[in-house]
């Protein structure tokens, strides 16, 4: 894969290629120092798994995060896949694919959880929307604004749900009605 030179993800590709590959037999001594104890042999344990966490961003870029993201998560990842795998007294052959695997599920998992968060915002969007509409329907209807049990049983919903929505607008009205105030300010300032 070629990607411009200028990039922050070259960058990152860069740094974590930068470490030539070691043998088995320094990885054996690593993992025992790391396990006894070694913050710098743990160190470089984690240092080497890096291209791991750059590889595995890479094949889930474009999916809810950016991969420079997903490098920060899969750099986390490798940190604590490395101390397990240390501390249980892991032998080198194994420990690629372990912290492989660890990546992997916590990436997988980090990008499940976006999407969640992801649709839960879209329908707090819906409902506020839902909201909105029903507030000026009943409000034209009925020449007043509309109580919380009428707002509900149009929109059949219950009523702690109706205040729920009915208190998110109101604070993000007042919010978007402080940032005009202000904008506006700033407009008779300028002039």
């Amino acid at each position: 894969m070629t990607l411009p030179d200028d990039t922050e993800l070259d960058a990152l590709a860069a740094q974590v290629r930068a470490f030539p590959p070691m043998s088995t037999q320094e990885t054996a001594w690593l993992l025992t120092a790391a396990r006894d104890g070694s913050d710098s042999a743990r160190e470089r344990l984690v240092d080497q798994q890096l291209r791991l966490a750059l590889d595995e961003a890479i094949a889930r870029g474009n999916r809810g995060l950016e991969v420079v993201d997903l490098y920060q998560e899969g750099a986390l990842a490798a940190i604590v896949a490395v101390n397990e795998y240390a501390s249980r007294g892991g032998s080198p052959a194994g420990l690629g694919s372990y912290v492989s695997r660890v990546i992997s599920k916590h990436l997988d998992d980090v990008l499940e959880e976006t999407a969640m968060a992801k649709e839960t915002q879209n329908a707090m969007v819906r409902d506020a929307e839902l909201y909105e509409t029903a507030e000026i329907a009943l409000r034209n209807e009925l020449g007043r604004s509309a109580t919380v049990v009428e707002l509900a049983a149009l929109l059949e919903w219950p009523e702690d749900r109706v205040l729920l929505v009915g208190e998110m607008l109101t604070a993000a009205r007042e919010m978007y009605d402080a940032d005009i105030a202000q904008y506006l300010d700033d407009e008779t300032d300028a002039n």
